[in-house]
């Protein structure tokens, strides 16, 4: 029988020992750890109006568990830790909203990997407000001219100008501060109205005041874009991609719920279907 020397069993062990090596790491340095994902922001956020509701939350913040946090959590696999909260304003980041629930902000860390948020319509009840005061001076005249924009001209823009673009800045600022190695994404609100004919049964919206909310909202976005452009923030703008899925728009198309015949609890707010399509389009922004 042939002998092997000892330089062979010397080669053999160290080949052994290098396929061992290889056959245990290889498989754990494959496998990444999941993303250490923090959702803050608002109603548009947290889902509000849209069932089940998330039983980590408060009541109050009427978070629900197919809000887009959620569904980017699910379709990544990441640890979330969800902090949205209905009603939300950017001063809420820094103090407690509602007893037993912190600020947002204190949920930001330096171990985030990723950070979303929606925020700056409830700030001074600008947004939401111009929804309410033009439905009801919509309602007086039932449907026919201008009546909000008539009342209330510039106040609203002027509002977004003053108190909610340097608000979301700040907020924006902070967060990068917290999170230096995250990807923060802050996204614009989807299409509440059509371009230009309304639908009074369901949105009591007079049909000149249609545009004159169009062109609030659009402010809002671009104050929104304008912050995060300033602070190396991705913004996910959501215009395109819900037109036509307004709250005039059929069930099964809508993202947004009307005041009147809507499905949601929380009207003028995203259904489920509007929340998977904004996870949808950050995903696709992300590249995740």
């Amino acid at each position: 029988m042939r002998s092997i020397s000892s330089r062979g069993l010397a080669g053999a062990a160290a080949l052994a020992t290098a396929l061992t090596v290889v056959a245990t790491a290889s498989p754990a340095s494959a496998v990444p750890e999941p993303l250490r994902y923090v959702a803050l922001g608002d109603s548009y956020s947290a889902g509000s109006g849209v069932w089940p509701p998330d039983p980590q939350a408060s009541p109050l913040c009427l978070r629900t568990t197919k809000n887009y946090p959620h569904v980017i959590a699910a379709a990544v696999g990441a640890n979330l830790e969800d902090v949205t909260c209905g009603a939300a304003e950017t001063k809420h980041f820094y103090t407690s909203q509602y007893p037993g629930v912190p600020a947002q902000l204190d949920a930001v860390t330096a171990e985030a990997d990723l950070v979303t948020l929606t925020i700056g319509g409830n700030d001074n009840g600008v947004f939401i407000g111009a929804i309410v005061a033009c439905g009801t001076a919509g309602a007086a005249t039932l449907g026919y001219g201008s009546p909000c924009k008539n009342i209330y001209g510039s106040y609203f823009d002027n509002q977004v100008d003053a108190t909610t673009y340097p608000a979301v800045k700040k907020a924006l600022q902070d967060i990068h501060t917290k999170a230096p190695n995250a990807s923060v994404a802050i996204l614009g609100y989807p299409s509440i109205l059509p371009a230009t004919k309304g639908c009074f049964t369901k949105m009591p919206i007079a049909q000149g005041d249609v545009p004159y909310l169009n062109n609030l909202q659009s402010h809002l976005n671009s104050v929104v874009r304008q912050a995060a452009s300033e602070t190396g923030t991705t913004f996910v703008d959501l215009a395109a991609a819900s037109v036509g899925r307004d709250a005039c728009a059929p069930i099964g198309t809508r993202w947004i719920e009307p005041v009147l015949f809507g499905t949601n609890t929380v009207p003028v707010h995203p259904n489920a279907l509007g929340e998977a399509g904004m996870a949808d389009r950050t995903l696709a922004v992300l590249g995740l």
